[in-house]
C-alpha cells in the first residue's frame, strides 16, 4: 500500500513551508529548478511523503508545501550534501527564502 500525505491533522507529520520571493522573470527558472530537485533528490529521501509548489498570481512569491514523515527526517534532508547542493542553487534565485516547520492544527475539508 502506498504512503500518500495531504492536509490531515490527525497524522503528526512536519509540515515545511518555505516562502521564497523572486523577481517575476526568474519565477519559472525557480518552480523547474524545485520540481528537478525534488524528481532527483528528495522524493528518494527517507521519510519524504510530497511536495506541492504554489506560484503567487503577481510571480512574486512561490511557496513550497512539503510533508516528512518526522522532523527528523526533515533535518537529515537538510543535512544531505546532495539536497543542500539543490537549496544553495534555490537561494541564488530568490531574494529572500524563509524556511518554517509546521505542525497541521486543524483541517476543514469541503463535506
Amino acid at each position: 500500500m502506498a504512503v500518500t500525505a495531504g492536509i490531515d491533522s490527525s497524522r503528526p507529520v512536519a509540515t515545511l513551508i518555505n516562502v521564497f520571493t523572486v523577481p517575476p522573470e526568474r519565477r519559472r527558472e525557480l518552480l523547474a529548478l524545485l520540481a528537478r530537485a525534488t524528481e532527483t533528490t528528495m522524493k528518494h529521501r527517507p521519510g519524504f511523503l510530497c511536495a506541492d509548489f504554489h506560484a503567487s498570481r503577481d510571480g512574486r512569491r512561490v511557496i513550497n508545501y512539503a510533508q516528512w514523515e518526522t522532523e527528523d527526517h526533515y533535518r537529515a534532508m537538510r543535512a544531505d550534501p546532495e539536497a543542500q547542493v539543490h537549496m544553495d542553487e534555490a537561494v541564488t534565485i530568490a531574494t529572500d527564502v524563509q524556511p518554517r516547520l509546521f505542525t497541521v492544527a486543524s483541517h476543514h475539508p469541503r463535506p
